[in-house]
Parts: structure tokens; sequence; C-alpha cells
């Protein structure tokens, strides 16, 4: 009898310490839903990849495919709320606690990485120029806009303006605007004479403006290394999260649901990310771009 008590309480030590020492690994987002509060996305207003419905509900293929690793989790959309912020102010709300996840379609830059930590890859993405019909200042890449002394509007926050620089464009060149709506209306308006921005936002805007009046560039005309992974920002508190995200990411990546739920918004197989070497892609990008 006293073997099987001092069992007994060993076992009930040991319960009571794996308790404990899960808790002590659970970060502040796990703490948050555990609580019964509802998990926050973070994105701007980029068609096609973040957006919200008009019954207000985030979707877009970024919020789309989250979502999707999110269930995986045990996490369903009726427990998610979207929270539209502008591009410039992501880093920051998320830093803020504002909300839980940056899902508006992040290149993972090594500048960003500074600042917050990135899933796994959801897709591999190349940047274009919104130009009018015709392409009448042959605007193709970065040294085309120095070369004709053109104004090219992009997003304040945008990874094209660190490219831009990069490429060797002037200030005095370039129009910082809020988001890609507002690049369009730049264009639009004749105050810049090219957008640039992700190949999918430019298609989308150019649809937007309608059929005919300006055209999209083809990403393959710009230097390889424009070409760019995209991960769902986590805050660095909150790394069991990410853990455990990437690690159901990874169990839906590529499947038939996945392409289904990216497919309406244009996400193919060809942004779909190799998965040589995936589990690696976030730190060198966050190490090289």
């Amino acid at each position: 009898m006293k073997h099987f008590k001092y069992v007994f309480s060993s076992l009930s030590l040991s319960l009571i310490v794996s308790i404990f020492a899960l808790n002590a690994f659970a970060d502040p987002l796990t703490d948050r839903l555990d609580s019964g509060k509802k998990l926050r996305l973070g994105y701007a207003v980029s068609v096609p990849w973040a957006f919200t419905t008009e019954d207000g509900k985030p979707t877009g293929f970024v919020n789309d495919l989250t979502l999707l690793a999110l269930a995986e989790m045990g996490i369903p959309a009726e427990n998610v709320e979207g929270h539209v912020v502008e591009w410039a102010g992501l880093i920051p709300g998320i830093q803020a606690r504002r909300y839980d996840l940056i899902t508006g379609g992040m290149y993972i830059l090594k500048s960003r990485c500074e600042n917050i930590n990135f899933s796994n890859p959801i897709g591999i993405f190349g940047d274009a120029f919104m130009v009018p019909a015709g392409n009448p200042k042959g605007i193709n890449n970065y040294q085309d806009v120095i070369r004709t002394g053109a104004t090219l509007a992009t997003g304040a926050g945008f990874n094209t303006v660190e490219a831009a620089k990069r490429e060797g464009v002037p200030d005095s060149q370039m129009l910082l605007v809020a988001g890609e709506m507002e690049v369009l209306a730049a264009v639009m308006a004749g105050r810049a004479d090219a957008g640039v921005m992700t190949h999918a936002g430019a298609t989308a805007q150019v649809e937007k403006a309608g059929e005919g009046k300006y055209e999209v560039t083809n990403p393959k005309d710009l230097p390889i290394w424009t070409q760019n992974h995209v991960g769902i920002g986590f805050r660095k508190t909150d790394t069991d999260f990410l853990e455990r995200f990437n690690t159901a990411m990874l169990k839906v990546i590529g499947t038939k649901a996945w392409m289904e739920a990216g497919a309406p918004h244009g996400y193919t197989e060809v942004q779909l990310p190799s998965l040589l070497g995936y589990n690696e892609a976030t730190a060198y990008a966050c190490a090289t771009k």
C-alpha cells in the first residue's frame, strides 16, 4: 500500500510538473486563444492578396490559405476576425498587439525579419510595372525608369521601395502612396508614369481600371533577385504558435484543398513554393533578401 501511495504521488507530481512545463513554453498568442479570445488577422486591402468580403470576413488568397492552416490547427474560421490596416502600419500594429498575424502578403525580407518572425513560405512571387496601354515610355525595369526620367509610384513600405533604390532610382523620381489602389490613382491622374507592385497586385489594379487602359509588364524583365517568398507575419514572442502553424501548414500546402482555396484569387502551381529545402527557405530569405 505504501508503495502504491508512493507511485501515485510520484505520478501526480510528474503530471503537475508537466502541466507547468507546458504553460511555461506557451506563448502570449497561445495564452490569448486559450482564454477564449478570437485570433486577429491584420492586413491591408490588396486584391487578390487580402481584402474583406461585403459581410466583413477576411478573404483573398493569403487570408484563405491562412484560414486553411488554422483549421488544421483546430481553429475554425468563426474564431478568426480581420483588421484592415494601411500597409506601412502593419508591422507597428502587430508589435503593438492590435492583431496577431500579418496576412497582407508580405515578402520575407531581412529588414522585416529584424522586427517580426515569418512562417514558412506560402508562395513565391515577382513584381511588375503597371503602365499605360502600349507602354509609351518603354518601362519594363528600374533602369528604364532612370533612363526615361519617369515618375514611379509605389506603396510606402512596399518591398519595391528598397528594390528601386537598390537599382539606383533616385528619390526625386519616386512617389510613395498608401497602397495599391493609390498607385493606380496616381497613374490615372498623371502624377506618375508607371506604378510598381507585385505582379498579382498590378494585374488586379489593371483589371479594375478597365479593359485596354493599362497593361502589366513581365516580371521576368526585372532582376532575378526581385523574386520573393511570401510568409505570414508573427510577433517575436509567439514562437510556440508559429511552430505549430508551420507544422499544420506543411500538412496542407500543395493539397487539393490548398489549391482550391487559392484558385479563385489567381493562386496557381506557378506560385507554389518548392518543398525542397522548404523548412530553410524563410531563414535563407531573412539572411539574404
